[in-house]
């Protein structure tokens, strides 16, 4: 779907920081809507968007077994 989104766990990225996580959030909310910045009328619930998502994204992240690699 967004190719610039990056897998964010282990091995690909060993320690996804925060910053990592909400950019991901924000193209996946950019690409689902269409907007690359919404208007100010959309502003609040677009940034609600990309809260929750990346919320979820390091819940997410945070649960993941990841099997160890030899």
């Amino acid at each position: 779907m967004c190719r610039s989104i990056k897998t964010l766990r282990p091995p690909y990225v060993e320690d996804a920081t925060g910053e990592d996580v909400r950019a991901a959030a924000l193209q996946y909310v950019r690409k689902i809507s269409g907007f690359r910045a919404p208007s100010r009328a959309n502003a609040e619930a677009f940034e609600h968007a990309v809260d929750q998502i990346a919320a979820a994204t390091q819940h997410l992240l945070d649960h993941l077994h990841v099997k160890p690699t030899a």
